[in-house]
């Protein structure tokens, strides 16, 4: 799982997220609106909805935009219907790629995200060639430059997680998915601020490559991040601990 550290404090170094918090309230309001049509939109009851709020509290979407996202799935509101995909792909070097995405309209999502494999030197295999790798789990990650590991340590592990772990910049909370919502919120109680918090697919064994075949894979991730219709992209990536993210 130290690839996904290392990813996180890259991106987090280069500014990615609050760059791209326009397209992140997007993609978030678009997992409220359909977590909330296909189980109501009683935050209670619907433990999809609720680690979607989450998720938008997380990013400082206003409450408003939340309340708008949750109306529309049930209904309240016209909009358009979303439909769930998920792509199995290859990477350069081999690298396993898990693409969520959520749209109105299949064919050009998949049109979307093969012509980035491609371009990127990859290429979408067939359904369950590299699903067995990952498995689900909630990620939370906080600023090693804000706070030490001993900080969250104790909190985190009393509220249920799995483990705490520091990777360069980013302290990475990991929990089971049931118990992302009360790690995050014991946190978030003893006022530390987070910068991410979401459930995500993690790879059990992670890859290692060149610095070069690195660089060509996380641009890669980053393109297919950028469209509108993928939501997550996860990977079995091992990013080299000399890795230095290009300018």
């Amino acid at each position: 799982m130290s690839g996904h550290s290392k990813w996180a404090s890259i991106k987090h170094k280069k500014g990615a997220i609050d760059a791209k918090r326009g397209k992140i309230f997007t993609k978030i309001i678009k997992e409220i609106t359909v977590a909330a049509k296909l189980a109501g939109g009683d935050i209670e009851a619907n433990p999809r909805l609720r680690t979607a709020v989450l998720k938008a509290k997380s990013e400082n979407m206003p409450k408003d935009n939340i309340a708008r996202a949750i109306k529309k799935g049930v209904g309240g509101l016209d909009g358009v219907n979303y439909v769930e995909l998920t792509y199995e792909a290859y990477g350069p070097g081999g690298v396993a790629l898990i693409i969520e995405a959520l749209t109105d309209n299949k064919n050009r999502t998949a049109a979307d995200v093969r012509s980035l494999l491609t371009k990127g030197g990859g290429n979408l295999g067939e359904t369950g060639s590299v699903s067995y790798l990952f498995q689900r789990k909630g990620i939370i990650a906080y600023s090693s430059e804000n706070y030490t590991e001993d900080e969250i340590f104790e909190i985190a592990l009393d509220a249920g997680a799995e483990d705490v772990k520091t990777e360069g910049e980013v302290i990475e909370v990991i929990t089971a998915p049931e118990d992302f919502e009360p790690v995050l919120e014991a946190l978030q109680a003893a006022d530390y601020e987070q910068l991410s918090a979401e459930v995500m697919k993690i790879a059990d064994t992670m890859v290692g490559l060149t610095n070069e075949k690195t660089s060509k894979v996380l641009r890669l991730i980053d393109r297919l991040e950028d469209l509108d219709d993928v939501q997550t992209v996860s990977s079995n990536l091992e990013i080299p601990d000399d890795y230095e993210p290009e300018e």
